[in-house]
């Protein structure tokens, strides 16, 4: 655990099982403060296991450390109160409430009602089209819109860092784009970010480190350029 003031979130041999199925072998990774760390991979390669691993929605085996703490046999909503908020795949948002009340049960944890105000404008910014709808039912709103939504109720909890599985997924190209241009933009704001993507060329380009899991191990990692270039994944993550 060596430079440990730099380091946000640090991993340790973690494993993770289903039953008799192992979804996560020994893994161990760190992500440091003001990064983005992907965690590239295919259909089953223990992405998602390890990201609900880390917030507390799933058993493991191993040692994960937040800001210093340990997070073994914490609650998830101990997690997010610590400053560590989770978009899951799927977005996760509350279809029949308004895009206004998602946003505010984002904030739920905090007490800091003048912090909470300015954050809700922040993402007025950020996302113009949620200030546009926020009367609006949550679940009429695009698949791109929805995403937004769950980012802008992730960045509602005042988190250091942001847990983000599969972003792009099901979402139209343009919108893809202006999603990961917001990721850059919450990741300049200071808020450290763990992404888990199978659109390997974006997730690469947009990382400062990255790590590849195959089969629950990871196989490979360094910069998101050396990843970028290294042969296995210009053959099978980018079709070269």
């Amino acid at each position: 655990m060596e430079n440990m003031s730099e380091v946000v979130l640090w991993v340790h041999d973690l494993e993770v099982w289903y039953d008799d199925i192992q979804a996560v072998r020994s893994i161990s990774f760190e992500v440091r403060r003001g990064e983005i760390f992907s965690l590239i991979g295919g259909n089953g390669a223990g992405k998602t296991s390890t990201l609900r691993a880390i917030s507390g929605i799933c058993k493991f085996r191993g040692d994960i450390s937040f800001m210093g703490k340990n997070l073994v046999g914490i609650p998830a909503e101990a997690i997010v109160a610590r400053g560590l908020a989770h978009v899951p795949e799927g977005r996760g948002i509350f279809g029949n409430l308004t895009v206004s009340e998602n946003l505010r049960l984002g904030a739920w944890v905090r007490k800091d009602r003048q912090a909470v105000a300015a954050d809700l404008e922040r993402v007025m910014k950020i996302f113009p089209r949620l200030q546009e709808r926020l009367q609006q039912q949550a679940g009429t709103l695009s698949g791109g819109e929805q995403q937004m939504l769950a980012l802008g109720r992730a960045i509602m909890s005042g988190p250091q860092m942001l847990l983000l599985d599969e972003p792009s997924m099901g979402i139209a190209p343009l919108l893809v784009r202006e999603i990961y241009r917001v990721l850059a933009e919450i990741n300049r704001m200071g808020v450290s970010i763990l992404l888990v993507e199978q659109n390997a060329n974006l997730a690469l380009r947009i990382a400062n480190r990255a790590g590849l899991l195959e089969t629950g191990q990871l196989v490979l990692t360094g910069s998101g350029e050396e990843l970028l270039g290294a042969p296995r994944i210009q053959e099978v993550y980018l079709g070269a």
